[in-house]
């Protein structure tokens, strides 16, 4: 006598909707993945313990090979003032320049787009990582 095989059950799961709750969650992260913020070039910021964000209207960034960059468009540093001033002139109230700088950048460098953007009558904030 055979009990065994008569009282064998199958459990299965259904992984249909795995599977959707899957996909969902795939899309989400590909969709938050593209905005987030792709005018970014990569540096590595002196750190800093105060937040200091401000409205960002133009960003510069230097990187260690001395090159300028504004928002992603790469600028040699003789045509930094004719390239920032389009820029800031749309801004009305409190035009801005945020500068994004490595730590190994000279700092007469980030003076030197300090007085440019002050020149052209703009607010100079210096980008920091948080510590």
């Amino acid at each position: 006598m055979n009990l065994r095989s008569r009282n064998r059950k199958h459990v299965e799961m259904d992984k249909s909707a795995l599977n959707d709750i899957l996909f969902i969650l795939l899309l989400f992260f590909l969709i938050v993945s593209t905005l987030a913020n792709p005018n970014v070039i990569k540096l590595a910021l002196p750190k800093a313990t105060s937040n200091t964000k401000a409205k960002q209207t133009v960003v510069v960034s230097i990187n260690s090979n001395h090159e300028f960059f504004v928002g992603t468009n790469k600028v040699p540093f003789e045509a930094l003032q004719q390239t920032l001033a389009p820029a800031l002139s749309h801004e009305s109230v409190d035009p801005t320049v945020v500068i994004n700088a490595e730590k190994t950048v000279p700092i007469e460098d980030v003076v030197s787009v300090m007085e440019i953007a002050r020149s052209i009558g703009a607010k100079v904030v210096l980008a920091t990582a948080k510590k």
